[in-house]
């Protein structure tokens, strides 16, 4: 009866060895870490994701340096010019230039303007504007008119007026003689006798086309001389084209 049970025991311990080695070998939940591809990479490939740029030292020398300096010393980028839009340059002209009969002047004077307009000079050679009657302007300069107008007005109209003259046209000059179309004719600024011929449609088939005769009057008083085409032309001279006699 002790043998028997002593027995019994010993089974009953191997066999709770048995289990317990068994238990010991069962696998339990095991957690992976690496990435299994799904359906969809498997199907289509990897998804795209955006390469990060490689950073490379440069330590100064060898292949790298050569391929910095290589960029560095490129082609620079062509310039682009733009074109501004045109703007027409104002007309100047000579300050020193003395008026007379038959130039168009605009004086302004500033804060008055029923006095501010555009005025001819007539054939005595003056202006006349509001409030001052007749004002001498042949053999003036612009600012010298601007003076005279401003002391007039200073005298029991405006207590400090502010005035400018400024020339809108000039009178005009005469071409007679050999050309095709003789006449008058408004004056161009930094015209010569070239100039003035081709207004007036050029040489006539007998003209004398080296020298013309040009009269300048200014100041009351008239000169003539032969000149060259290359000459200039004042406002109000008379340009004459002789006759060739071969």
């Amino acid at each position: 009866m002790p043998v028997a049970r002593a027995f019994r025991w010993s089974i009953l311990a191997a066999s709770a060895a048995l289990a317990l080695g068994g238990c010991m070998q069962t696998a339990g939940p095991v957690a992976y870490v690496q990435s299994r591809p799904d359906l969809d990479a498997m199907a289509y490939g990897q998804p795209y994701s955006a390469r990060q740029p490689v950073v490379v030292a440069d330590n100064g020398g060898g292949a790298i340096a050569a391929l910095s300096n290589s960029f560095a010393s490129g082609p620079a980028p062509v310039p682009v010019a733009y074109a501004a839009p045109m703007v027409a340059a104002p007309m100047r002209y000579d300050a020193s230039y003395h008026l007379d009969a038959g130039d168009k002047l605009r004086v302004v004077i500033y804060g008055q303007e029923g006095l501010t307009n555009s005025y001819a000079i007539d054939a005595g050679g003056s202006i006349t504007m509001p409030l001052i009657g007749a004002v001498p302007a042949r053999g003036r300069t612009t600012a010298g008119l601007a003076g005279e107008i401003a002391a007039r007005l200073r005298n029991g109209y405006i207590r400090e007026p502010s005035v400018a003259v400024e020339i809108e046209s000039y009178r005009p000059f005469f071409i007679l003689g050999e050309v095709a179309a003789p006449g008058q004719y408004p004056y161009v600024p930094n015209m010569t006798v070239e100039s003035a011929v081709a207004i007036a449609g050029g040489f006539s088939p007998r003209a004398k086309r080296d020298v013309v005769t040009v009269t300048h009057t200014e100041g009351g008083g008239a000169m003539r001389a032969v000149v060259p085409l290359g000459t200039p032309v004042s406002p109000g001279d008379t340009v004459f084209v002789a006759e060739r006699w071969f």
